[in-house]
């Protein structure tokens, strides 16, 4: 028999710490599915996630981060419909001008009142999740 599991993947929340308020970068995906996301991807062989996180950071909007944390994971089967994934959400933090690279078609930074709604993935609940974090001190806890 063989067996089928979910495909780990990184989500970074990168907090600009050198701007006035911590904004966040989001990305404008190049491929499907088309809108905002949270810049990140999958985790390859032999690489941890902490390295996939900083690795993924830096192809997608040119930064060097320090991350902060672990979030919190996200693993619902439905989360992302070209196949199932496993999300391990980072905060991380970076100083600089973000630029698009890689699979980022384009790439805007945003204040929490800002934020798109054309959200991919499950990427409004991990948003979500992470002001009422920032703003309370409350983590998600499903």
């Amino acid at each position: 028999m063989a067996y089928r599991n979910p495909a780990p993947t990184v989500d970074i929340i990168i907090e600009l710490i050198d701007r006035r308020d911590r904004p966040i970068v989001l990305i404008e995906r190049l491929n499907i599915p088309y809108g905002w996301a949270i810049p990140g991807g999958f985790v390859d062989y032999g690489e941890s996630a902490e390295q996939a996180a900083i690795r993924e950071a830096k192809e997608e909007v040119s930064l060097d981060v320090e991350l902060v944390e672990q979030f919190h994971t996200y693993s619902d089967p439905n989360r992302d419909a070209r196949q199932h994934t496993i999300a391990i959400a980072f905060i991380a933090i970076a100083k600089g001008q973000p630029q698009a690279a890689d699979d980022a078609k384009s790439l805007a930074i945003f204040q929490q009142w800002e934020i798109p709604t054309n959200l991919c993935f499950d990427h409004d609940r991990i948003l979500k999740d992470y002001w009422h974090y920032r703003n309370y001190g409350i983590r998600p806890h499903y």
